[in-house]
């Protein structure tokens, strides 16, 4: 026969082992119901960036101690030696997690309002460093952005360069295709000098190259493994190209580039690829573009 105590025991443990489980279901159950609130996706964050690009907006070359300041910050930044060097030059840091791919990344915004506009760049976590993707026009060179954010996404690993100020602002002093005394430029010789390939994307008007969808040149380097399988590819996919290592391009190939020309000098790879203003207008050929592009395993030169 059970005593009365030990039964009033069973009781009470019974009724609180049941008031655990029912808040462990609430709590969980809150959980599930309110999932943390993504963060704002990399398209949105550039396009927001680039819309406030315009050619009378503020912009000063660094300095060559700020350009050393740069090339030595950028390089702890790839590294993981931390954000202080580069955050001296104005620059804000942060890491976060691509909605598109639910990789990591970190991302570096230029001092907004001054004459510092020296670029966004985003660092691809996921992989160590493997292709720069570079976007020297934004907002001149129209949805250039949208095809280097793309690009980014497909190949992890990836480091996304993006001009901090509108090629003609200062009296064209901002176009970093053409001025060695940048910061977007630093950071793409830092990359290049470890032997990454660099992808630089721009736009043409339809009527220079009516005949043509995209020219794609070398600019000053020969023309090795990674711009022959992109021509490859992208004729594949049914694009008009104009290959600027075997034809004239109206002017179009690049070898001016001051970004080629160091890549010649450190033997590294370099593509240029120009997009004609359709193409660029059509998200379904971005689409087609990127593919052919990430299909070339541009890290491979």
């Amino acid at each position: 026969m059970i005593k009365r105590p030990q039964m009033l025991l069973s009781v009470i443990s019974t009724v609180v082992a049941l008031a655990l489980v029912l808040t462990l279901v609430l709590v969980l159950g809150d959980d599930e119901s309110s999932p943390p609130a993504p963060g704002p996706t990399l398209d949105s964050v550039v396009t927001k960036f680039t819309s406030a690009l315009s050619a009378d907006q503020d912009y000063r070359p660094p300095k060559p101690d700020e350009r050393r300041t740069a090339a030595n910050g950028f390089a702890a930044l790839v590294d993981g030696r931390g954000p202080a060097d580069f955050e001296k030059l104005g620059f804000s840091v942060r890491d976060g997690v691509d909605p598109a791919t639910g990789r990591p990344y970190t991302i570096a915004t230029n001092e907004p309002g001054t004459g510092r506009a020296w670029g966004m760049y985003v660092i691809d976590r996921s992989a160590p460093p493997s292709l720069v993707v570079e976007v020297p026009h934004p907002a001149f060179d129209l949805r250039t952005e949208l095809f280097g954010v793309d690009l980014f996404h497909r190949v992890p690993g990836a480091v996304l360069l993006i001009a901090g100020a509108h090629r003609k602002a200062d009296d064209d002093q901002a176009d970093v295709a053409h001025e060695v005394n940048s910061v977007f430029h630093v950071i793409a010789t830092v990359l290049a000098a470890r032997g990454l390939t660099q992808v630089q994307l721009h736009g043409f008007h339809d009527q220079n190259q009516p005949d043509t969808d995209i020219v794609l040149s070398s600019g000053a380097t020969p023309a090795g493994g990674a711009a022959r399988r992109a021509a490859q590819r992208l004729t594949a996919a049914g694009f008009a190209v104009c290959v600027g290592w075997e034809d004239r391009c109206e002017g179009l190939e690049g070898t001016t580039n001051v970004q080629g020309k160091a890549a010649a000098t450190d033997s590294t790879a370099f593509l240029h690829v120009e997009m004609s203003r359709t193409i660029r207008e059509s998200p379904e050929r971005r689409a087609e573009v990127v593919r052919a592009l990430a299909e070339a395993d541009l890290r491979r030169p």
